[in-house]
């Protein structure tokens, strides 16, 4: 997986560079500096530090790594926040920004991160978090490496209030609604593949009302057309999934078997040509490794985990009912009493595609992330 999030100690993560959150001054500092020093054997790494002196915020240099599991740490020194008007964002977008490139210029395959500036500079987690996963969601656009960001305890990562209070309601809503289903055994429109001529409401529906007093005729309007509904995806190449076709409808038999029959390998790839996108640019977007997209190519058969073929609906910023219908090629499907799949569902719904979003909201959950 090109990005992840992980708890751990960062002095221990296995990485081609780490990176330390830096006193601008050649000293020790406190927090992630002073871990670090210890770790790497503090007299050897401060000699090489002041060879470089003072460090501007923003900046990033690099010294040998010495004990740690590394080859390299690179040092940036964050901002002091003091109120968001005095450029601490810039300086923390550049600490990412200049971190990544120093790491590709001494060809790293890997650098590990802390939550830069949140710990004795009082970055705020939330608007911090958000400047990490936009600096190295755009650096893996263009660039193949494997990034952590780590944090100590759960506590250390925060989403914004706002976006955790949206998603607690979604969860809970949806909870009450299959509660709701289960005891009154309402089934909902995507679950029903009729034919009906005029009304074309579901079953559940037409029950839920049954009970209401009649209403006054309404005025006579036109007779409404013949409907089909069907629960396939597309159709056609251009329809989305639970799609309501007029009758006359140009699409044949054959059309609509042959989507039908597509695996989830075939249609995913049929998918990525609609929407004129290359492999690349999907599989960076689905957090995806290389390797296993060219397996996935390969392989008309390919089963995938559900978090793997949801970050390829996520990658290919598809619908619901879209993503439901490529998850089903796989043999799955989502839960309403699933948090992982109501949080994804979420996203989806609300149109955010941001994958690394989208996996801190779910490793807040203690939920799996999305990607291989």
């Amino acid at each position: 997986m090109p990005f992840q999030i992980i708890r751990n100690d960062i002095t221990k993560v296995k990485a081609d560079a780490i990176v330390n959150t830096a006193n601008p001054n050649p000293q020790i500092g406190g927090g992630t500096d002073k871990a670090i020093y210890a770790a790497a054997g503090w007299r050897k790494l401060l000699a090489q530090r002041k060879k470089i002196g003072t460090i501007l915020p923003g900046q990033a240099v690099s010294t040998n790594a010495f004990r740690l599991p590394a080859k390299y740490v690179i040092h940036t020194v964050g901002p002091a926040w003091i109120d968001g008007a005095h450029g601490e964002r810039e300086i923390l977008h550049a600490c990412y920004e200049n971190s990544l490139a120093l790491a590709d210029r001494l060809n790293c395959k890997s650098i590990a991160f802390p939550l830069i500036a949140t710990g004795v500079y009082g970055f705020p987690k939330d608007a911090a978090l958000n400047i990490a996963l936009s600096e190295i969601g755009r650096f893996l656009l263009t660039h193949e490496m494997e990034v952590f960001l780590v944090v100590f305890d759960q506590s250390a990562l925060e989403l914004s209030q706002k976006l955790v209070g949206e998603i607690e309601q979604y969860i809970d809503e949806h909870t009450a609604h299959s509660l709701l289903e289960e005891e009154y055994a309402m089934p909902s429109s995507a679950d029903i593949c009729f034919h009906e001529i005029g009304n074309p409401e579901p079953l559940g529906q037409r029950r839920a009302f049954a009970r209401e007093p009649e209403r006054s005729a309404a005025p006579k309007t036109a007779p409404k057309p013949i409907l089909h509904r069907t629960p396939l995806a597309n159709a056609s190449a251009n329809l989305p999934a639970d799609t309501v076709l007029p009758a006359g409808s140009a699409l044949s038999l054959s059309d609509v078997l042959e989507t039908k029959e597509q695996t989830f390998q075939q249609r995913l790839f049929s998918l990525i040509d609609q929407r004129g996108l290359d492999d690349v640019t999907v599989y960076k977007k689905a957090n995806i490794d290389r390797k296993l997209f060219s397996r996935i190519r390969c392989k008309p058969d390919y089963k995938p985990t559900k978090k793997t073929a949801v970050a390829f609906a996520i990658a290919l910023e598809l619908d619901l009912p879209t993503t439901k219908d490529l998850l089903s090629r796989a043999e799955l499907a989502f839960s309403p009493t699933s948090r992982f799949d109501l949080i994804v569902m979420y996203f989806i719904t609300n149109k955010n595609y941001d994958i690394y979003q989208i996996n801190a909201a779910l490793f807040q959950y203690h939920q799996p992330t999305l990607g291989v």
